[in-house]
């Protein structure tokens, strides 16, 4: 009897051995009631938990990490274009002095032209009107638009904004795919967007982010500020291009990225299609943006700028300098007052006081509510119109 336990014993501890040889180098043989994968293992029949099976497609409304915004891109892509521009390089260009390429050329050397793929561009109207940025087209000789479809044509400047970055340019072609206009003052921190371009010329591109920031001003990028801020991936060849919402809607021109190697770095620049449609209309209609100015220069009034001076508000802006002989010089402003209001808007900040001057009606009169030594006046100015930037 105590040789057939010890033989029981034996063959339970080969048994065991072999168990733990199998579970160490071959795990599958173990497993039982599996399905063949595909790659011919068994299936793991243990449960996981997994992700519903989401719609296939999501139109950018649904939630999760699996979420698919390609509805969104599918309608706004064929309204993006990529733009090319050219510029002959004149006779007196230092790059036909330089004795390396004349080396090669001689005195007969080519007028040599540069042709790139600088920007991108927005179809906002069937009528062939394409909106982008001033500094894709400024210095161009030549544009040719290309469309997603293949098309090619030229297109002739309608008319720039300098101090916004945005220009206009049209194209002669039929059955244009044409984006729809969102809302830029609904967006928020935080909502999910795409930036369409054409990045380095590689071709149409998506990328997407989140809105980081709105109302950006102060970069020293164009006079008139309002940027939406963005971590969607922008790169030269994006300028022009469109931002848009998780429903195709256009939301902003792509104009600028902030970076020290000259690729993105998660901080890109949009200027608002509230301020694009504004643009857009006035050049369509007059061929340029005319603005009011009355000739003052603002400057913010801080908490410790109102200590200093023993001001009651800590927010406005105060007159730093004026124009002489200019409207606010005629109206009686002088430096130092605080500005109150524009027009019956109150003051709030520089970039608010601009943009509320410009707003008004050249020709006009309107009245700015400003403090002098504590005592509140209204003035009438007559207001100019804006002198244009130089280009």
């Amino acid at each position: 009897m105590r040789r057939y336990w010890l033989l029981f014993a034996q063959t339970v501890t080969v048994a065991l051995a072999l168990y733990f040889v199998v579970a160490a180098m071959r795990p599958e043989w173990l497993q039982r009631g599996g399905q063949r994968s595909p790659a011919g293992t068994l299936a793991n029949t243990v449960p996981v938990l997994q992700a519903p099976l989401l719609p296939s497609s999501c139109g950018g409304n649904c939630g999760g990490a699996n979420a698919s915004y390609r509805e969104a891109a599918a309608r706004a892509m064929p309204a993006v274009v990529n733009i090319l521009t050219s510029k002959s390089l004149g006779r007196d260009h230092p790059l036909l002095k330089d004795p390396f390429f004349r080396r090669f050329f001689g005195d007969g050397a080519p007028r040599p032209e540069q042709q790139s793929s600088l920007g991108s561009g927005v179809i906002v109207s069937t009528d062939g009107y394409i909106l982008t940025n001033n500094h894709v087209v400024e210095a161009a000789d030549e544009i040719e638009v290309v469309l997603t479809d293949g098309r090619k044509a030229p297109a002739k400047v309608v008319g720039t904004d300098p101090e916004t970055d945005l220009a206009v340019i049209r194209i002669d072609t039929k059955n244009l795919p044409v984006i729809v206009l969102g809302h830029a003052e609904q967006a928020r921190v935080g909502d999910v967007v795409l930036a369409i371009g054409n990045p380095f010329g590689v071709g149409q591109t998506v990328t997407m982010g989140i809105i980081s920031a709105l109302g950006r001003n102060n970069l020293h990028i164009n006079h008139f500020e309002n940027f939406i801020q963005t971590d969607a991936a922008i790169n030269f060849g994006n300028s022009g291009g469109a931002l848009i919402d998780t429903s195709g809607n256009l939301l902003g021109i792509n104009s600028a990225i902030y970076s020290q190697t000259g690729g993105s770095v998660g901080i890109g620049f949009a200027i608002p299609v509230s301020t694009a449609r504004t643009v857009l209309e006035a050049i369509i209609e007059h061929g340029s943006v005319v603005r009011g100015w009355i000739g003052i220069e603002t400057q913010d009034i801080t908490p410790e700028l109102a200590e200093s001076f023993g001001l009651a508000r800590d927010k406005g802006a105060i007159i730093a300098g004026v124009v002489r002989n200019g409207p606010a010089d005629r109206a009686g402003i002088l430096p130092g007052d605080i500005l109150l209001a524009v027009g019956g808007k109150p003051v709030a900040s520089t970039a608010e006081t601009l943009n509320l001057i410009a707003q008004l009606a050249p020709g006009q009169k309107a009245t700015m509510t400003v403090m002098r030594k504590s005592r509140e006046s209204a003035v009438e100015v007559n207001v100019a119109k804006r002198p244009r930037a130089a280009e």
